[in-house]
């Protein structure tokens, strides 16, 4: 395991360069990303296994997460707690060489489209999902996830739970209402330029086709955690329909889109394919390994990070089976060497698989191999 550790900064984002095999990028926050500024550290893996700082940014503000740009090997966006996203080349100082503020208040996320690589997306807490290009200094185009029945069909369905606020950073998060319009996390399809997933504070997760015109709205929105808030959402790397989600119930909910699109047609809310149960506190960031089709990665407010085996695939096909019929629900390996909620981790996409990058508000951040 190696680890480098920020002093007076908390971690919130951590990411792999698509480009070199021993560089990676982490987006962070002092006094716990609550007040002060943000920094942006590329750290190099040395030949001696040591990790290097090889350079940094300071921001005004703090940074909640960060994206490399899938078209320029040294360029990685970062998103502002004040409503901005910086675009820096890691090879210049100081300043950032493009910025894109549209947002009204904190930036949540921030993801680069890998097929069409001029575009990127943000989610922030102002309820809004912005589609970006590198050539135009304003978004391309505002996706409006609350704007919809969302609020209704919460208070109607009979299986909602109350709001739980989780144990979080934010600096308005004692307020559950306010969480409700959050969005926590927004991504691209990687199998699809034009499809882009969100999820939100109200528990909704949606899914927008930036081919149809619909005003911004989702072509498809259904309840993902029962009421509590939905923190994180990814899409399977090899599987187009497979997404997962993760929130505050402590749960990993697994969807086939087909079918949710399937029940939503017919007016129902859809049902997961496989619930994965076993950290303690809520889910903060989940991440489908990109060497295998049942595994994913998950980070928690429990100081723990997580390798799970998805058993509702075997590696070719749905198996109808659920994680609950293992006695360790699927759980490969638990990363325990965290002192403080752990927010960000990526998978390496070089090297031999299982290799991983996690930090959280300890500051520090580890490598380590969870397939060992």
């Amino acid at each position: 395991m190696l680890k480098y550790h920020m002093k007076g900064y908390s971690g919130y984002g951590v990411a792999y360069s698509p480009f070199y095999d021993n560089k990676l990028a982490v987006a962070s926050g002092s006094n716990f990303g609550l007040v002060g500024n943000g920094r942006l550290t590329i750290l190099d893996i040395m030949p001696n296994g040591q990790l290097m700082e090889s350079n940094s940014f300071l921001t005004q503000d703090g940074l909640f997460d960060l994206a490399w740009n899938e078209s320029h090997e040294n360029q990685c966006l970062v998103a502002q707690g004040d409503g901005s996203l910086r675009l820096f080349d890691i090879k210049l100082k100081d300043y950032p060489v493009a910025i894109f503020k549209e947002h009204s208040r904190e930036v949540f996320s921030c993801n680069w489209n890998m097929i069409q690589k001029q575009l990127f997306v943000s989610s922030s807490w102002d309820g809004k999902v912005k589609v970006w290009s590198l050539m135009r200094p304003h978004s391309m185009l505002t996706l409006s996830p609350n704007d919809t029945n969302a609020a209704a069909t919460l208070n109607k369905t009979s299986t909602v739970a109350p709001v739980r606020v989780p144990m979080s950073n934010q600096k308005d998060h004692q307020n559950a209402d306010g969480n409700k319009e959050c969005i926590y996390q927004a991504t691209f399809s990687p199998h699809d330029p034009n499809i882009v997933l969100c999820c939100s504070g109200n528990s909704f997760v949606s899914l927008f086709d930036l081919r149809v015109p619909n005003n911004g709205l989702p072509q498809h929105q259904f309840l993902g955690h029962g009421g509590f808030e939905s923190l994180t959402c990814d899409f399977n790397k090899y599987r187009p329909h497979i997404i997962a989600t993760g929130g505050v119930d402590k749960m990993i909910k697994v969807w086939d889109l087909r079918m949710c699109r399937k029940m939503l047609s017919q007016g129902h809310q859809p049902i997961n394919i496989n619930e994965i149960q076993g950290h303690e506190l809520a889910v903060r960031k989940i991440a489908w390994s990109p060497h295998h089709s049942n595994m994913l990665l998950s980070t928690s407010y429990d100081m723990t990070c997580r390798i799970w085996t998805d058993l509702s695939d075997d590696g070719h096909r749905l198996t109808g089976k659920t994680n609950s019929i293992d006695p360790a629900h699927g759980c490969r390996f638990i990363f325990m060497e965290h002192t403080e909620f752990v927010f960000g981790a990526d998978w390496s996409l070089w090297g031999t698989p299982g290799f991983v990058a996690s930090t959280g508000w300890d500051g520090q951040v580890c490598i380590w191999n969870g397939l060992r």
